[in-house]
């Protein structure tokens, strides 16, 4: 394996150079680094043992891209994120010439369009993940081609055009594991329901400002996908304690991220904390309905916490203080909490030694005695200080 990724000096000449006689390459990761041309195709032509390629971030031409199309052959993984030479015609090209392709990664390469999902999904039947989000001209009849890829496991279509339809495609690929829909703004309940139906293995289900989505659909979800792991359904002003309570049937959870849900309250989170006993990493971040109860209950249940985002919600030093008795807690972030004392934030820190990262407030700073902040830093423990949460 070798990585020259944002080495922006080096050109094919310095990579041929060092990577003469190098017949057993097997990873090359070029992000951020040599621009995509067809001196850079010839250099890779050499490795017939290569498998993976990253030119994620780079410049080039189009020219150059289809070069490596003829490159390459034993190539499965194929990372092209932010690549400006990337068309239709280049990726065409590519995915008709590496059809044994496993894994592409085409996140926000801006003039792909239903053109090249329709050659990429006839082309690659073995592909196991695909990655492509913001791809803002992909229509959303092109996401029906997607189903022809009965292999897939992750899919990431974040910022895209897909809808309802869309996603009964998708439920035909019965083996998806993660599946990425953040800021799809046209899918419903419905469209979740066909892949609760199909897809029983679903392990990471991210619906980040999916603002269509309700407490029906995660329903759906929780019956249908019992194995789920992570699980993201920030900024929904339609997401209720009624769904934290199908959630908490999911009992092999580990990630909960409900930042931005108003409507949220400490006893739809108490249903997590009880039944959920593998939880590791909570963000509760504006949550303002959650308040002592929801901490004490995680505090009494949810013993394998390591990570909390809590800024902007109805927490005290009591609910705080409950926390530190989790032994594993190791990252919390604390903003903006009105009813948070100095004394009680002192405490926290002293009471939870397994701390690794603490990020706070930038006014807490003095407030704090300089001897308990040297204390905690002699620990191990990093005070990541900020005006504001983010």
């Amino acid at each position: 394996m070798l990585n020259l990724s944002k080495c922006q000096n080096i050109s094919h000449i310095g990579l041929t150079s060092l990577t003469n006689g190098a017949q057993n390459l097997e990873k090359l990761i070029l992000s951020d680094s040599l621009a995509v041309t067809a001196d850079l195709a010839k250099c890779l032509h050499s490795f017939s043992r290569l498998q993976l390629v990253k030119l994620d971030g780079c410049v080039g031409t189009s020219s150059g891209l289809k070069a490596i199309g003829n490159s390459c052959a034993s190539l499965k993984d194929l990372n092209l994120s932010k690549c400006l030479a990337v068309t239709d015609e280049s990726l065409s090209f590519l995915v008709q010439t590496h059809k044994v392709l496993e894994k592409l990664n085409i996140t926000c390469c801006h003039k792909l369009t239903h053109a090249s999902m329709y050659s990429l999904t006839n082309s690659c039947s073995r592909l196991t993940s695909l990655r492509m989000e913001s791809c803002s001209l992909v229509s959303r009849d092109a996401f029906l081609f997607i189903g022809c890829c009965q292999f897939l496991e992750e899919l990431d279509v974040t910022d895209n055009e897909i809808d309802d339809e869309g996603l009964g495609s998708i439920s035909r690929c019965t083996k998806l594991s993660s599946l990425k829909l953040g800021i799809c703004l046209k899918i419903t309940d419905n469209g979740l329901k066909h892949i609760a139906s199909s897809c029983s293995e679903l392990k990471h289900l991210d619906l980040y400002r999916s603002s269509r989505i309700s407490a029906e659909g995660i329903a759906e979800i929780a019956l249908g996908c019992p194995s789920l792991e992570v699980i993201n359904i920030a900024y929904n002003s339609n997401v209720t304690d009624t769904s934290l309570v199908s959630l908490s049937k999911c009992l092999k959870l580990r990630t909960l991220e409900i930042r931005g849900c108003p409507h949220i309250s400490s006893a739809g989170l108490s249903n997590i904390a009880v039944k959920c006993r593998h939880l590791e990493t909570l963000d509760i971040k504006k949550c303002y309905k959650i308040n002592d109860t929801g901490m004490i209950q995680l505090a009494q249940y949810s013993q394998n916490l390591k990570q909390v985002k809590l800024s902007c919600c109805s927490v005290t030093d009591m609910g705080l203080i409950g926390l530190a008795s989790i032994s594993c807690l190791q990252h919390i972030s604390i903003f903006d909490l009105e009813y948070l004392t100095s004394n009680g934030l002192a405490s926290v820190l002293l009471a939870c030694q397994s701390l690794t990262k603490v990020k706070l407030n930038t006014s807490f700073k003095s407030l704090l005695p300089q001897h308990i902040l040297q204390y905690i830093e002699d620990r191990g423990c990093v005070l990541v200080w900020k005006e504001k949460s983010v």
